[in-house]
């Protein structure tokens, strides 16, 4: 190239994806309480944030300083500066926005009460609810004076609480310090109060206001005391952990003591209430080991605001978000079997606007079909009681053989991934774990069954987890096909996990780590080509993040030859669009919107025959190299037209995309003279429009894929 490749750093890219959050929040177009639920989705992931981010750049200036690589200490100390100054300014926007979103929650009469609002009434019933309701939840650490400190607090707390730091204070005593946990996991953190009878208003209070309120009952009794203080706190711990090499353990054992290692990682932040005194503040750091200043931070009134994701709509139905019902497609309901309808042709769901019954049902009708003989599946992230699972157990118990891959490390899921293999294996499940050097990050499944006397594989390839959870807020494109030439590539690949050190290639499949960085470079390679020898070319990309340096070089060097690039790319974005004679030709937006977009699609015009595939695996440097993903091609030129026509109508999109630029201001996509388009409503409308086509109607005439040229 020309030009030294130029690259946006991806913590900013990323904190720049979370202010697009942030301007969900105070749009006013949204529902007053989607508003607020957006300020907790922005919350929890400031705290994710923290976990990964902030605690990877803090253990590379830790490692820099030890072999004193000054070039590094530097360049990650001012991106740490840079990032408390972005992360300052988002705070003041958060704080102004929420005190906007609360002002006009009251116009539509619900309140969120602050203790010194209560009515006498209120505080004599939350008396009475705290003490037969909350107090049964509440165990305190009583902390020793610092001569006998026999408590090690940094190892009592987790990272995904609220607690109170509490001083009990005597009069010509030292005060004795005291910490609270919230109990959210036991009970709603949000509480409707009784309506008085001179009020229409319907008025929350937050459980924590109510334990500040009621926090002399928890001592009374055990500890003496004049006056009682407490101020709310929260950590947040380094989400890293390492596994040991000691190979006489188990994996399902070394991921759980890993487990154990994160819990007592040293915290990154802790954000407390703005109003704790100086000296509960020392005190409290010096119980959990903070080395650093700036790693206490003071924050407006609520900490953990993640809760309020699931803020409850106490008022009228309009103030939330219309609820969009799911299709059940008649691509699976025209036919007696998932079976027959797959053999038919190839069918492709985009969640959540199609139902993941589908999926569900899928493995239920494998789980007891005599014909079924095999049933492969690779999870990543499961739902808590997931009929999933409920499916793999009841094939076991009709005689089927199933092998299940499960990632152990899917971050902050790993505790529920052990459970879910435990009971796998003790229901007779092959459960496999794979490589525990790479992690496997693909969205597989293979059905083996026995038809005319001979093995016929059903598989499907997703770009999302099967998780019923999240199938509901996430946007995901599922595959189910009849191509022997994809499933038995699908099948290799769980022959791949299992055996990672055999030489295997794939002729359709992009596999990570073995061909998926050849094969996209291969194919802008190719674009490249037929652009100068005048023919159609263009390249088209939906990710989640895009950076990975090589590839961004590519796309640099396709843009530089001519070939336009299009991009929507939710969240990091470390490339630098419209550089004059470097990137002009490429052009990037993000989409955020009610529903998380989350697949992975990508569209070379190849000289106007496009090749389409959907994919596990963002750019980024670990999804090419260090995890196992698949994508898939589409062969049929139904879901080919169908996935285009989708991107097409995102690239429309005039009310929630944002231009990504050079320095990443989020500002909208303008509108013009251009009617207004929310794409996620009009995707909707037009997946709902295709079932009235004549392809998803039942005939005896089936519609095998186009085979690959």
């Amino acid at each position: 190239m020309e030009n030294k490749p130029q690259y946006y750093p991806k913590e900013l890219s990323w904190l720049a994806f979370n202010e697009r959050v942030l301007q969900e929040a105070a749009d006013t177009n949204n529902p007053i309480i989607e508003r607020l639920r957006f300020l907790g989705i922005y919350s929890n992931n400031l705290d994710e944030f923290f976990r990964v981010r902030v605690a990877e750049i803090q253990r590379t200036i830790s490692v820099a300083k030890k072999h004193d690589d000054q070039t590094k200490l530097q360049q990650n100390k001012t991106l740490f500066t840079v990032i408390q100054e972005r992360i300052n300014h988002l705070t003041k926007r958060f704080d102004k926005i929420h005190r906007e979103v609360l002002r006009t929650l009251k116009k539509y009469n619900i309140e969120i009460c602050k203790i010194e609002s209560l009515s006498d009434f209120h505080k004599e019933w939350i008396q009475d609810y705290f003490v037969n309701k909350v107090l049964r939840h509440i165990a305190p650490i009583l902390l020793h004076t610092s001569k006998d400190n026999k408590v090690d607090l940094s190892k009592r707390l987790n990272g995904s609480s609220v607690y109170f730091y509490v001083a009990l204070n005597r009069e010509q005593k030292e005060p004795r310090f005291a910490v609270v946990q919230v109990p959210t996991e036991e009970m709603s953190r949000f509480i409707q109060l009784p309506a008085e009878q001179s009020k229409k208003n319907k008025q929350i209070i937050l459980l924590d206001d109510m334990i500040k309120l009621c926090i002399k009952q928890i001592f009374k009794g055990f500890v003496k005391f004049d006056s009682i203080q407490a101020y709310s706190f929260k950590m947040t711990r380094d989400a890293d952990y390492r596994i040991n090499d000691e190979i006489d353990e188990s994996f399902v054992d070394k991921i759980s003591e890993s487990m154990k290692q994160r819990l007592y990682a040293e915290p990154v932040r802790v954000i407390h209430d703005q109003s704790m005194p100086d000296y509960m503040i020392q005190d409290l750091a010096r119980r959990l080991k903070i080395k650093s200043a700036s790693t206490m931070q003071e924050a407006s009134h609520y900490r953990n605001f993640k809760d309020f994701i699931g803020f409850p709509n106490i008022g009228r139905a309009y103030l939330e978000n219309e609820k969009i019902p799911a299709i059940s497609t008649q691509q699976f309901t025209n036919f007696d079997t998932v079976f027959d309808a797959i053999s038919h042709h190839d069918i492709l769901l985009y969640y959540p606007y199609h139902r993941f019954l589908h999926f569900t049902e899928f493995l239920r009708q494998a789980a007891f079909d005599r014909h079924v003989k095999h049933i492969r599946i690779n999870i990543y992230r499961v739902a808590s009681n997931s009929r999933i699972i409920n499916s793999l157990i009841d094939a076991v118990d009709n005689g089927k053989k199933v092998t299940v891959v499960v990632e152990l490390r899917a971050r902050f899921d790993e505790e529920n991934n052990v459970e879910v293999s435990k009971r796998m294996t003790d229901a007779g499940i092959r459960v496999v774990f794979g490589n525990p050097s790479v992690k496997i990050h693909s969205k597989l499944c293979v059905v083996s069954r026995n038809e005319h006397g001979k093995t016929i594989h059903y598989a499907h390839f997703g770009t999302g987890n099967f998780n019923e959870k999240t199938a509901k807020i996430y946007t995901d494109y599922s595959l189910f096909t009849k191509n022997q030439d994809l499933a038995v590539e699908g099948l290799e690949v769980f022959d791949f996990i299992i055996n990672p050190y055999r030489n295997v290639k794939f002729q359709h499949l992009q596999v990570s780590p073995v061909n998926t960085r050849t094969k996209i470079q291969s194919l802008i390679r190719r674009e490249i080509q037929n652009l100068n020898q005048g023919l159609p070319a263009r390249i088209t990309l939906k990710i989640n993040n895009l950076v990975d340096n090589e590839l961004i070089d590519d796309l640099y060097r396709a843009s530089q030859s001519g070939v336009k690039v299009r991009m929507i790319i939710r969240g990091m974005c470390a490339l630098i669009p419209g550089i004059p004679n470097f990137s002009e030709n490429i052009s990037v937006v993000s989409i955020v919107d009610r529903f998380l977009e989350h697949p992975r699609v990508m569209i070379f015009e190849n000289g106007g025959e496009p090749k389409v595939f959907i994919s596990s695996a963002d750019w980024m440097t670990r999804n090419m190299d260090k995890r196992i993903e698949v994508g898939c091609p589409i062969y049929s030129k139904r879901l080919i037209q169908q996935i285009t026509d989708m991107i097409e109508l995102q690239f429309r999109d005039t009310l929630k995309a944002r231009v990504i630029d050079a320095e990443q201001k989020n500002h909208y996509v303008a509108r013009g003279n251009r009617k207004h388009l929310r794409s996620q409503i009009e995707i909707f409308k037009y997946l709902k429009g295709l079932e009235s086509m004549p392809y998803f109607i039942k005939s005896d005439k089936t519609d095998p894929p186009t085979k690959p040229s």
